[in-house]
Parts: C-alpha cells; sequence; structure tokens
C-alpha cells in the first residue's frame, strides 16, 4: 500500500525538477485560482452548483457535488503541491477535470475567442494532472522522502 500511494518515478534530477515546476504551477493555479473561490462563495453556491448528468454522480445533491470539488481543487492540489500522495491526488483531480469538461460543460464550446472557453479550461487542468499521474511526483517531494528506495526497478 506504501507503494502505491508514496511511489514518486523518477530519481533522475532534472526531470525531478520539470516535475517540481509542474506540480507547483498546476497546484498553486488550481488552489489559488478554483478552489479557494469555492470555499470562500461557498453559501451562495451549494444550491446552483451544478451536478452532472451520468450515473452515478448525478445523485447527488448540489452541495456534495461543491463538497467534492473543493476536496478536488483544494486537498488534491495540496497534495500535488508538495508532492504526498501525488498520483493518487492527481488521479483524482484528472477525474475531476473530466467530468468539468466533458460532463458539467458538454454543450459548451471548445474555444472562446474572447477568451478560455468551458471545455478548454478543464482539458488545460485534465492534461498537466495525466501528466503527473503517469510520471510521479520526482526526487524532490515528500513521496521520495517517504518511499525511500534505491533505483527504481524496471518492468
Amino acid at each position: 500500500m506504501k507503494k502505491f500511494l508514496f511511489d514518486c518515478g523518477t530519481r533522475d534530477a532534472t526531470a525531478s525538477l520539470g516535475l517540481l515546476v509542474l506540480r507547483v504551477g498546476i497546484g498553486l493555479l488550481m488552489f489559488l485560482g478554483h478552489g479557494l473561490e469555492k470555499i470562500e462563495k461557498f453559501g451562495d453556491m451549494k444550491d446552483g452548483f451544478p451536478v452532472p448528468d451520468f450515473f452515478p454522480l448525478k445523485y447527488m445533491s448540489p452541495p456534495v457535488s461543491l463538497m467534492a470539488t473543493i476536496g478536488a481543487e483544494v486537498v488534491c492540489a495540496v497534495l500535488i503541491i508538495f508532492g504526498l500522495a501525488t498520483r493518487p491526488a492527481a488521479f483524482i483531480l484528472a477525474f475531476t477535470m473530466t467530468v468539468a469538461a466533458f460532463g458539467i460543460s458538454a454543450s459548451g464550446t471548445w474555444f472562446d475567442p474572447g477568451g478560455i472557453g468551458p471545455k478548454e479550461a478543464g482539458v488545460l487542468y485534465l492534461i498537466p494532472a495525466i501528466a503527473i499521474l503517469l510520471a510521479g511526483a520526482g526526487q524532490y517531494s515528500l513521496d521520495a522522502a517517504i518511499l525511500k528506495e534505491g533505483r527504481r526497478k524496471r518492468w
């Protein structure tokens, strides 16, 4: 279980530095740009927050949908920033962005000439979340400090 939660992926210094920049950048953008706003406006948003229209998520109430989104955009973003349980956190964030882009904004446009379209914003967060999910947190993370192993075994 420890290996599943805390595998940091590569321990190469250059690749780990790139992953650190990616993790901190995308985590801060998600946390500051989306998560904090939802926490601050929870009272105003809780009754009108969209619920995905597919099984089993369609059975959530709007407040539960908002709390699940806050969990992904705040808790998972912070975990990704620090590199703690990074792959599970990236999976949850990627799932949330998939639901946002292709569930909630399914009827929206991909691109908006005046700004970012509804699907584009979700996909712009989905792509780095998938990259982090596949690559791991890298050497400069709490995952690497928790799971100290020698060389990573290849298949």
